[in-house]
């Protein structure tokens, strides 16, 4: 029996001291004298007075193994790529001989809840990855710091490297990582639902490239099967002409013919050959309005290509400004001609454009550095205003089908005059302001600056 089971040493020197008679157990039963004197009583009082002993805390970080088993999941999931989990299955020896990306989660989940070779690497790539986040989470020193710290990294879409730091944080309360679980949980679901919308989404526009496809298709087949028509009706017009040619020769004939029965029989061919004329002429007719429905529909293709392409290159330069984050420290490739930088800190005007989208126009051109000025084109503003802001800006943006006239007519002499950059475009929308910038940035302005 060991010395905590057992009355003797310190414990008992005191017991004996207090006037306790005790057994070779504690669960013998004790029994007090029955006067005991004031020192005893004084000894006894300082015994049950003193606190009970308080678990530490702990002095270290925990390992990969020595966290919940439930944690061990969205850690491997999130915090370890598929290629960092296949090197560590190369070196350690996975027991399953292929790479799937299911199992290969599942057997590293299932290693890591152990001190193995394979969680020893996990753990020491996860510590080399997230160092720096690691240290940052050092300076907490509560577990109030330590959860207000992950609240601030998770408003910032930051989630891995600051979970493996408060999972295995030494100053983590239970339930902070309970809090850090859940958030981590419920942002699985959001991603998930976001990724189905863009998954319907992107099926829906496959349905619809697909059909315009199939029409231009079919367009394509109806303009080649009328452009055979025409040539076999002008065939049948050439040989009608050819026979329609004889008419006014026979006619003279008639005039001069005195015989009756032979007039009845130059009158039977007359008729014959005015009904052939008569077919000829109407053969002509719908040759004529088969060219011009063939010249409707060729029309109609080139506008409706232009148009198309013309929505390609503003998406293009919408998503292009919107998903690029322009820093200090981005590297030039040297092509000045084509880089969106090359409009930063210079001054642009916008004549007309819908004036609700202007909050829109100024956010796409601060992404560039851009300032913007805007002038709506003589709607409301005076035209008096428009010469002072011609000549502070660098560059103009027009879109066409919301200004008015006589400012249109004022800006372009004035850009031709000065030489100075101008983009008419003839989309008023923020697709279309985008593509203006573009155009300005890349150099492919209507009116070009003298050089």
């Amino acid at each position: 029996m060991c010395d905590r089971c057992e009355t003797t040493g310190l414990l008992a020197g005191l017991f004996a001291k207090a006037g306790v008679v005790g057994t070779p157990t504690l669960a013998s039963a004790v029994t007090l004298p029955t006067t005991p004197n004031s020192a005893q009583r004084s000894e006894l009082a300082m015994l049950t007075s003193m606190p009970p002993p308080t678990k530490s805390a702990p002095t270290r970080r925990r390992k990969l193994w020595e966290l919940e088993e439930k944690y061990h999941c969205p850690v491997i999931g999130s915090c370890l790529n598929l290629d960092e989990l296949k090197k560590i299955a190369r070196k350690d020896g996975f027991s399953g001989n292929h790479f799937e990306p299911y199992l290969l989660h599942l057997e590293a989940v299932s290693l890591s809840c152990s001190r193995n070779a394979a969680a020893e690497a996990m753990h020491k790539m996860l510590e080399r990855k997230y160092a720096l986040i690691i240290q940052r989470f050092n300076h907490a020193k509560t577990d109030t710091e330590v959860l207000a710290l992950w609240q601030e990294c998770l408003e910032r879409g930051d989630v891995a490297g600051p979970m493996w730091a408060v999972l295995t944080h030494k100053a983590a309360s239970p339930e902070t990582r309970k809090v850090v679980y859940g958030d981590v949980h419920m942002l699985s679901h959001q991603v998930g639902a976001g990724q189905a919308a863009d998954l319907r989404r992107l099926q829906w526009l496959e349905r619809q490239r697909a059909e315009l496809i199939e029409e231009n298709s079919r367009l394509r087949d109806e303009q080649q099967r009328q452009a055979a028509q025409l040539m076999a009706l002008r065939q049948s017009l050439a040989a009608e002409q050819a026979q329609s040619a004889h008419v006014e020769p026979l006619l003279q004939r008639v005039r001069e013919l005195e015989s009756g029965q032979a007039m009845v029989g130059l009158g039977r061919q007359l008729m014959l050959a005015t009904a052939q004329a008569g077919r000829a002429r109407e053969a002509q007719e719908r040759m004529r309005a088969l060219e011009e429905k063939v010249a409707v529909l060729r029309a109609d293709k080139a506008r409706l290509t232009r148009e198309r392409d013309e929505v390609s290159l503003e998406r293009d330069a919408l998503e292009q400004l919107w998903s690029t984050e322009h820093t200090p420290d981005t590297l030039c490739n040297g092509d000045c001609g084509v880089c969106p930088d090359s409009l930063r800190g210079r001054c642009v005007l916008c004549v007309g454009g819908r004036t609700p989208l202007l909050p829109q126009y100024r956010a796409l051109a601060e992404r560039l550095g851009v300032h913007l000025i805007h002038h709506d084109g003589g709607r409301e503003e005076a035209l008096a205003r428009l010469p002072d802001l011609l000549n502070a800006s660098d560059a103009v943006i027009c879109p066409t089908d919301c200004v008015g006239h006589l400012a249109y007519y004022q800006l372009k002499k004035h850009c031709k005059q000065n030489g100075k950059p101008c983009v008419l475009t003839r989309n008023s929308g923020v697709a279309g302001f985008a593509a203006a910038l573009t155009r300005l940035a890349e150099g492919r302005a209507d009116i070009q600056s003298q050089t």
